[in-house]
């Protein structure tokens, strides 16, 4: 098989403030791997500062992936290699014999595009290669973050009559009081939409206790990791008096830490470049399989083909957060949805995604439509490796 790589630059339609940070933009790197027939799978890994990966780190290890994933005659057996750990794309702790982890960021792309071309030599798409029949279609939350209550309420206002049934607001101000007051007015803008609150780990134990029942009483409908990171014990401890559901997010980043946590909070925030991927997933969702908690399903602001992976398994949780390629300035990629406030995926081969190229895309979103074959979405998904680009580099803001 054929590997080649390509860096792009992806740009916020605004600045993104939570509480550790602001982003305005950041780079991915899309890996694509070739079969002999001249099919393609694609996948994309996005930088990350908290994650500590940056676009020269992931050109790196793609670099490694595309010597290891030469070897393999066919993209179904480097699959297999790559689940159980045989392969140089595998994250540690199952890689054997390799000094240093993959990142799971990086397992996740890879097996994206194996997933991807694997969907195309079956001609199924992938959530069929999952086991699940009918193309998932969920409601996704969308992000608003810090900003001022009128910004807000104004974004709120908008998504709402966009067609939004979930807003997920951003906490974790200086001052608690402007997150109340944010979410007030949240509440009163779009008086119908449920709500979810992330703080990103910026509270103590102490303004958690007390500032989250002044949200229940708000009708926040679950809250993501209100406390800092790294005693997952204080954590599932809140749960167990926490008014309104707790998730656990950045303490629940694998198997083993949602094994810890199982039980004892009320949801994991899974997301696939931290947990692996799609078949890590599938191990946490069956792990937490009646415990009493629940999955969420989340994602880091990406491209549709970063995000798509994450939607042929959104049928399989209770909260979906996949609004990552909602906040980009222009989206490179098209196929799941999600300007209505529903993603979706296709019956497409694949992951059902496609790069954006003016008439080929026209062409691709009307077969999606009408229902025709698969094959004009092929033919033009294909021209992704010979498509010119300018290669940015640029840290995450």
């Amino acid at each position: 098989m054929k590997v080649t790589q390509r860096t792009v630059r992806l740009e916020l339609a605004e600045p993104l403030r939570i509480s550790r940070s602001t982003m305005s933009a950041r780079d991915a790197v899309w890996l694509t791997v070739e079969d002999d027939d001249g099919a393609h799978g694609h996948g994309e890994a996005v930088t990350s500062v908290y994650y500590g990966l940056d676009a020269d780190a992931l050109e790196r290890l793609f670099t490694d992936v595309a010597t290891d994933l030469a070897r393999f005659r066919d993209p179904e057996s480097a699959l297999e290699a790559l689940r159980g750990g045989e392969s140089a794309g595998a994250s540690a702790p199952a890689a054997v014999g390799r000094a240093t982890a993959v990142p799971p960021a990086v397992t996740a792309a890879v097996e994206a595009a194996l997933l991807d071309l694997v969907g195309k030599r079956a001609g199924s798409p992938v959530h069929r290669l999952l086991g699940a029949p009918v193309a998932p279609t969920a409601a996704t939350a969308r992000t608003i973050g810090i900003t001022s209550p009128t910004r807000a309420a104004a974004q709120a206002r908008r998504l709402a009559a966009s067609g939004f049934e979930v807003l997920k607001v951003k906490a974790g101000a200086p001052d608690p009081e402007d997150d109340v007051e944010r979410v007030r007015v949240v509440r009163d803008a779009a008086p119908r939409a449920r709500l979810l609150l992330d703080p990103n780990g910026a509270w103590t134990p102490a303004q958690a206790e007390a500032l989250l029942p002044r949200f229940a009483e708000l009708g926040v409908e679950a809250v993501e990791q209100p406390l800092a990171p790294g005693d997952p014990d204080a954590l599932a401890a809140l749960a167990e008096r926490s008014p309104l559901p707790v998730v656990a997010d950045e303490d629940a980043v694998g198997l083993e830490d949602v094994r810890r946590l199982a039980g004892r909070v009320h949801g994991v925030n899974v997301k696939l470049a931290k947990c692996g991927g799609v078949h890590a997933a599938l191990r946490i969702a069956r792990l937490i399989e009646g415990s009493g908690t629940e999955l969420m399903l989340g994602c880091l602001t990406a491209s549709s083909l970063g995000l798509a992976p994450a939607v042929h398994l959104a049928d399989r949780a209770r909260w979906v957060d996949l609004d990552g390629h909602l906040l980009l300035a222009d989206d490179p990629w098209t196929g799941i949805g999600g300007t209505d406030g529903f993603v979706q995926t296709s019956a497409l081969p694949g992951l059902g995604v496609r790069l954006r190229e003016s008439k080929e895309t026209e062409r691709t979103e009307r077969t999606e439509r009408t229902g025709e074959t698969a094959e004009t979405a092929e033919t033009a998904e294909t021209a992704m490796t010979g498509k010119a680009g300018e290669i940015r580099r640029a840290d995450m803001a």
